[in-house]
């Protein structure tokens, strides 16, 4: 059971709370029709996460046999067999499209139905594991279009569509974690002269943290515009969203630090279950950002 567990990794399904950003800046959060479907789009995007999982490290097996950390992934190991991983990326890319059925879709849709949206999201991480995460930048760019995905998703579940500043956001904080993963991987290859990942060797210290510097900064002012944006103002019926902009900026220093400083951004999802600072600035935000839009 536990490599099992291992293959599907649900720690990683905190990535799929972005599928609940339509409903929190939605005004919609106490909404509980809505929630309950948030909620299956959710489980439906975390289930055919895990199907993703399986098979890429079935396509992996032998890089990661390899591989000083990966060389422990159950399949890689001989722990779980390679049948056995398709099995399960097919059972649990079944049970998300069932569970993507389960949504009363006539309280929807301004985007496309769900099962539609996990279908490409599926299809697009296959072409990924195959061949697309060989291409630098491409395969940032891939991983930043699931979580796009993602939101789309939460769009799909309560039929609202989110301001184009936080779509723009979203995809740039995205690229801004994985550069900032990146950075670690070139980290590796210069103490090893092994590279992690096909692609390590297309990227350098200079150009990735570059690249942190420019999507960390565009990303704020995106959050800016957002906060500040007429739209938002007359959504929420107030003027002093602005001020969570704070958090944010803080948040994205932190996480700069960790890579600069600190050399510990290989996995967003651990750092983000792993250090207080950043929970905690996390937390502040969501608060404050609650406090404003129900209270004040």
């Amino acid at each position: 059971m536990k490599s099992v567990l291992q293959i599907l990794r649900p720690y990683q399904w905190v990535k799929n709370f972005f599928v609940f950003m339509p409903l929190f800046f939605g005004h919609q959060l106490m909404n509980v029709p809505l929630l309950i479907n948030s909620i299956i789009a959710f489980f439906a995007f975390s289930f055919v996460a895990s199907s993703i999982y399986c098979f890429n490290d079935i396509i992996d097996v032998e890089d990661d046999r390899r591989h000083v950390e990966k060389c422990h992934r159950p399949i890689a190991s001989g722990k779980i067999s390679v049948a056995m991983g398709y099995a399960l990326m097919l059972v649990m890319l079944a049970l998300s499209i069932a569970l993507s059925f389960a949504l009363p879709y006539d309280v929807v849709s301004t985007t496309l139905p769900l099962p539609y949206i996990i279908i490409i999201y599926w299809l697009m991480e296959m072409a990924y594991c195959i061949r697309l995460k060989r291409i630098a930048i491409i395969d940032l760019c891939i991983l930043s279009m699931g979580f796009l995905l993602r939101i789309a998703a939460g769009g799909a579940a309560t039929g609202i569509l989110l301001s184009h500043w936080l779509i723009m956001m979203t995809f740039l904080l995205t690229l801004f974690l994985g550069f900032a993963k990146r950075r670690d991987d070139v980290l590796k290859f210069q103490k090893t002269k092994i590279p992690p990942r096909h692609n390590t060797k297309r990227y350098n210290l200079t150009f990735v943290n570059e690249a942190i510097t420019v999507t960390g900064c565009v990303m704020l002012v995106c959050y800016i515009m957002y906060t500040v944006s007429p739209e938002t103002i007359a959504n929420f019926d107030n003027r002093h969203i602005y001020l969570t902009t704070i958090f944010v900026l803080l948040g994205v220093l932190r996480y700069m630090q960790l890579a600069v400083v600190d050399e510990k951004s290989g996995d967003p999802t651990k750092v983000l279950l792993r250090d207080p600072f950043t929970q905690v600035i996390v937390l502040c935000w969501a608060v404050a950002f609650l406090f404003i839009i129900y209270i004040l």
